[in-house]
């Protein structure tokens, strides 16, 4: 699922930019797979796309405040073997930005029949809980971050261990593994997991590494190794570690700077898709990734323009498994 930019998001400023990115991400998504648009003009978006793959395209016409589909998007889980998704609540990631319109849009699609028969749908919008804020293996592991999961202004009247049982329960899975550090410097989701380490499978985790001492990153970074480092697998063996590079310093027109990240990538069929934003460390991030995907293609797909509204590649995504769409 992608939620397009348009004209009354964030995006205005940077609109062709950003459409151009858009356009690329798309085309790679729907050479291998189905692709859920959310746009304000289906005909415009269906003009821009790869004419060649239009049957695995679905455009929903529906109003959006922004587009970060990782977080205002549903989550599918299996219930009995049947997929079944679970709609939680997005309040602009601890009420910073408006996000009425997004909240609604798991709920509209399910109501638009978009979904596949048998496909069901549970109303979780007592717990606030964005897509990027956590990473399974599928097997029983959830990864989250403490900065995160238990900030202000989104679940603050739970417990640690509240929230940590919620989960468990929630996705049926067996533990959660927190991390209490790692961040990157103008993020604005309070440190979501999927901007710093990634599940590649079951037994192989990746994560940005910072090299340099200078950085203001490097401390907190290198205490986030530490403790997936100590992380063990459901078998009570050590994790296979594959390094991603820090990206290179990128700023904003105010000298900000932005969180640039490579761990932000998207598994999809056959592919990964990799952010990159035109610096020499874009194919050091991608060598090293296809080592931790070996049966599948690393894509570099450039991301210049989204990290301008400090989101990346797997932000603006949120996959659904065979059949639900």
């Amino acid at each position: 699922m992608l939620t397009w930019p348009h004209k009354n998001s964030d995006w205005v400023n940077l609109l062709d930019q950003v459409e151009k990115c858009y356009i690329l991400i798309a085309n790679e998504i729907l050479k291998e797979e189905k692709l859920l648009i959310v746009c304000p003009d289906p005909a415009d978006v269906a003009s821009k796309l790869n004419h060649s793959k239009k049957a695995n395209l679905i455009l929903v016409q529906l109003d959006a405040n922004d587009t970060w589909a990782r977080d205002h998007g549903a989550i599918t889980v299996f219930e009995d073997g049947n997929p079944v998704l679970y709609d939680f609540q997005f309040n602009g990631w601890g009420l910073k930005f408006p996000a009425a319109l997004d909240n609604q849009l798991s709920n509209l699609l399910y109501k638009q029949n978009i979904f596949a028969k048998g496909v069901g749908y549970e109303n979780r919008l007592n717990f606030v809980l964005e897509g990027g804020s956590i990473e399974t293996d599928g097997n029983g592991t959830l990864l989250t971050t403490e900065e995160c999961l238990l900030s202000l202004n989104r679940n603050q009247t739970f417990s640690k261990l509240e929230i940590e049982n919620y989960l468990i329960k929630t996705f049926g899975i067996q533990r959660v593994l927190w991390l209490s550090a790692g961040y990157l410097s103008g993020d604005d989701t309070d440190s979501h997991v999927d901007t710093l380490v990634r599940f590649c499978d079951e037994n192989t985790i990746t994560y940005v590494k910072c090299n340099d001492p200078s950085d203001e990153h490097y401390s907190q970074l290198k205490l986030m190794e530490e403790q997936i480092c100590s992380f063990k697998t459901t078998e009570d063996q050590p994790y296979r570690l594959v390094e991603l590079p820090m990206a290179d310093y990128v700023e904003d027109e105010l000298g900000v700077r932005l969180p640039a990240t490579y761990a932000n990538f998207l598994i999809i069929n056959n592919k990964v898709l990799l952010p990159f934003y035109g610096t020499a460390k874009d194919e050091i991030a991608r060598v090293q990734l296809q080592s931790a995907f070996p049966a599948r293609e690393v894509v570099g797909v450039d991301c210049s323009a989204l990290i301008k509204q400090h989101g990346s590649l797997h932000c603006i995504t949120m996959q659904f498994p065979i059949g639900v769409l």
